[in-house]
């Protein structure tokens, strides 16, 4: 399998030296990532469906904020359960924050502290970011990804900790891959359908539309921000390494991390330079296991690319870096500043 990868991998990413060049690959990469993960499949049959938010319970926490738990319908036969958080001030913009694994899907991103194993996941990884971006001042939805939360399937439903915190990606990917879909497909068509609805209904603020994600939310902001434009600020937390070591290597991670055909046309940080020029925060933790065996090098080798469409863009200032001290988890020291920093480059 390493033989095959080196051979064949990567095939198509982005060999050019202008802005000119690496605009109209964006253009081209992207269609070929959709198909890739099925995104143009889901698309197709979704046409002419309608989308639908309804709100079912609402609560005041102690700072103001409002969480209100909603279901937003994707298409006729899809449910994404969500918070709503919102500030108890002017609204600064709209935030996605995007859950990843072993946090119980939106509870932990949302700030759900009532409920023990999510306080506890919370505490481990530093998880409530949608909370937290809240009271920053921005309206803040949290949704549960397919197979986690409320949309775990029926092999993890129950209360029983040991259920609640997991997710069934596994599940979902056996079914996917048997359509010529994937998870991460999946994934990126709800969160768009979503943004069709923010878009459509008036009520929200996108113009400067953010994405925050830590692990495996890291992996739906990456995909969702490439895909969609409509995304104008992206944060990536604990999810930027080489295919090869962090996904072949370690191959016993997640199903959602794998496409069929995916590694013979990208590596990760050419999907991230269909981001650019738009702000891009990615955050790396200098001892995180998912970095695989070569550690730090594997995820500057990812970076090195990224770089290099900012700099054809003139867009340097528009990529941070922040490297942290430890293993894998979520640090919102910085996230105060970098905010506010992009919120200026996009009101410019």
């Amino acid at each position: 399998m390493l033989d095959m990868y080196g051979k064949t991998a990567a095939a198509d990413r982005f060999e050019g030296e202008s802005a000119e060049s690496l605009t109209e690959w964006q253009t081209e990469k992207r269609a070929l990532l959709e198909r890739l993960i099925g995104l143009d499949k889901l698309a197709a049959y979704s046409e002419g469906q309608k989308t639908d938010l309804s709100e079912t319970n609402e609560e005041l926490l102690e700072d103001g904020i409002r969480r209100t738990h909603c279901l937003f319908r994707v298409d006729d036969h899809t449910i994404m359960p969500l918070y709503l958080l919102t500030p108890d001030c002017e609204s600064k913009g709209t935030f996605l924050a995007l859950a990843g694994h072993q946090g119980g899907g939106k509870y932990s991103v949302a700030g759900v502290k009532d409920i023990g194993i999510v306080a506890d996941r919370i505490g481990f990884f530093n998880y409530d970011y949608g909370y937290k971006l809240c009271k920053l001042g921005y309206t803040v939805i949290c949704p549960d990804p397919r197979g986690f939360g409320e949309r775990r399937d029926s092999v993890l439903q129950g209360d029983e900790d040991d259920k609640f915190i997991l997710g069934s990606c596994r599940n979902v990917s056996n079914m996917a891959i048997s359509l010529g879909l994937s998870v991460i497909g999946l994934l990126t068509y709800d969160c768009i359908r979503l943004i069709d609805h923010l878009e459509q209904s008036g009520r929200f603020d996108i113009s400067k539309l953010g994405c925050l994600g830590f692990s495996g939310g890291g992996m739906q902001t990456l995909y969702l921000a490439a895909l969609d434009e409509r995304i104008r600020q992206a944060y990536i937390s604990g999810y930027m390494y080489g295919f090869r070591d962090s996904l072949l290597i370690l191959n016993n991670n997640c199903s959602c991390n794998y496409v069929p055909g995916l590694w013979e046309h990208f590596d990760m940080g050419d999907i991230a330079c269909m981001i650019a020029p738009r702000p891009l925060f990615i955050q790396s933790c200098s001892e995180d296991h998912l970095n695989g065996p070569g550690g730090m090098t594997n995820v500057y080798e990812q970076m090195d690319i990224i770089k290099k469409a900012y700099e054809l863009y003139g867009k340097e200032e528009n990529l941070v870096h922040d490297i942290r001290q430890g293993g894998h988890h979520f640090h919102d020291e910085p996230i105060a500043e970098i905010t506010t920093r992009f919120d200026t480059i996009l009101s410019m």
